[in-house]
């Protein structure tokens, strides 16, 4: 199964390492795609190695989404490119991860109009 993460420099580091480390560890293939191919850093200093750049992903290629926060969103929510696949994932009812940050692409993508995060649900008030 193949995974893509949307991100960007000064994403929050264990928002972004976690889910990718272990997608990996169940065995799934997992793209990094950013504004260009290169290395991008965290909030905290890790490194991460884009392996696609946004204009060149196909989101019929993925299963699942993961969109981290940190302040990468905020960069990545002005790519009419990563905007166009999250509306593809919604389309297709394709699962999708926003972590913290991350529902600001949902939300410039025109996704959250009258929708109520799962997360929400889950986070203690």
């Amino acid at each position: 199964m193949k995974i893509l993460i949307l991100s960007a420099d000064n994403f929050e580091d264990t928002e972004l390492l976690v889910p990718y480390y272990r997608m990996l560890e169940e065995g799934h293939d997992v793209d990094i795609a950013s504004m260009k191919k290169g290395t991008i850093t965290g909030k905290r200093g890790y490194e991460v190695e884009v392996n696609t750049a946004l204009k060149d992903v196909y989101s019929g290629d993925y299963y699942f989404l993961i969109l981290p926060g940190g302040k990468a969103p905020e960069a990545i929510r002005k790519e009419q490119k990563a905007l166009e696949i999250a509306r593809d994932f919604f389309d297709k009812n394709g699962p999708v991860a926003a972590i913290c940050h991350g529902p600001q692409i949902l939300i410039s993508a025109g996704l959250m109009k009258g929708t109520q995060p799962v997360i929400a649900q889950l986070c203690p008030r």
